[in-house]
């Protein structure tokens, strides 16, 4: 059985809505085990034992989130070199415009080799329903590429 990690932190509504959404989406692959951990309950060892990883920030400074960032620092050096090629994605609550924390994430993510499946979902401000919707798809079109063994 594959496993899908999706690690995330917030601390606010807005960024665990998405959480939420992206883990309701994975749950309908039946075939694909979803383990969901706030970042500072996530180490080396859950990555190191996911086939695929969904991470989510809110943007805070213009930046990925502090917890985000002390996620990325303690798992790096235990998984660089052991997680080449395996599916990442991202989403972000942004209150500006998210760019800064998805280009901080990307440079770290990309010392690692992971392979981008998609472009990072981006919500500044309110989220809306169709927002909400695009989480979703996101976990589920990540759950049925590990299941089918095509990402």
């Amino acid at each position: 059985m594959k496993t899908l990690l999706i690690v995330f932190h917030t601390g606010g509504v807005k960024t665990a809505q998405m959480a939420e959404a992206v883990e309701r989406g994975a749950r309908g692959e039946e075939s694909v085990r979803v383990v969901m951990k706030r970042c500072a309950e996530a180490g080396p060892e859950d990555v190191l034992a996911a086939d695929g990883l969904i991470l989510g920030t809110p943007e805070n400074f213009g930046y990925m989130s502090g917890m985000m960032k002390d996620f990325l620092e303690r798992i790096f050096y235990a998984c660089e070199g052991k997680v080449e090629g395996r599916p990442w994605a991202l989403f972000v609550g942004a209150g500006q415009d998210g760019s800064g924390a998805v280009s901080s994430v990307e440079r770290i993510v990309t010392g690692l080799r992971l392979k981008k499946i998609c472009e990072p979902i981006v919500v500044v401000k309110e989220l809306r329903p169709e927002q909400l919707a695009a989480c979703e798809e996101l976990g589920a079109a990540m759950a049925a590429g590990l299941a089918a063994g095509i990402v």
